[in-house]
């Protein structure tokens, strides 16, 4: 018998509101499977809504200076600093296909300080894990580092947006104990 997949009930696709039922179902057309964290999230109907339009809303802007796997780079590193195994294996994964690089999310986990990064991208995780981290500190001398590598103020809120949204992301996964898809390990390689 297989792991389960969370601490909580995973309700049954079929018994789910029609609308939540109708995303799990085009994810799983879409990626060939359905990552647990739909699933998991599930249980509570209304939470899962509140969680997705704010992953998408972060994830899925066109308008930012940050490309596909800048965002993913920023989930890998701060999820990797507060130990969510599920987060770094199923974004690990995503960024190992947006950067085209098979060793990329593996360096950023472990330590994105001595990864094959820019210099760019080092001063963006810098501000994520200290958003993450030691928010309260933020000053100033934070922005002018980041704009000195290009990055709008408009930038700086999806970085600080992203690392908040998936604090949040971490500790629920965290708590729920959810188990990252077999498929994700090899996605990428």
């Amino acid at each position: 018998m297989p792991a389960p997949i969370s601490r909580y009930p995973v309700p049954d696709i079929n018994d789910l509101p029609d609308d939540i039922k109708e995303r799990i179902l085009a994810v799983q057309e879409k990626a060939g499977f359905v990552p647990n964290v739909f699933l998991a999230l599930a249980h509570r109907p209304d939470e899962f809504r509140a969680f997705f339009a704010m992953h998408d809303a972060l994830m899925d802007k066109r308008d930012s200076g940050l490309s596909p796997a800048d965002k993913e780079m920023i989930v890998v590193a701060v999820s990797a600093d507060n130990s969510c195994l599920y987060c770094v294996v199923a974004h690990g994964a995503v960024l190992r296909i947006r950067a085209k690089n098979p060793t990329i999310a593996d360096q950023v986990a472990v330590n994105y300080r001595k990864a094959d990064i820019t210099e760019r991208q080092r001063v963006m995780l810098d501000f994520a894990l200290k958003v993450s981290n030691d928010a309260k500190s933020i000053a100033e001398c934070d922005f002018e580092a980041l704009r000195a590598q290009g990055f709008s103020d408009e930038d700086i809120w999806d970085i600080a947006g992203i690392t908040a949204f998936f604090g949040l992301s971490n500790r629920m996964a965290n708590f729920m104990a959810m188990r990252p898809n077999d498929e994700f390990y090899a996605m990428g390689r």
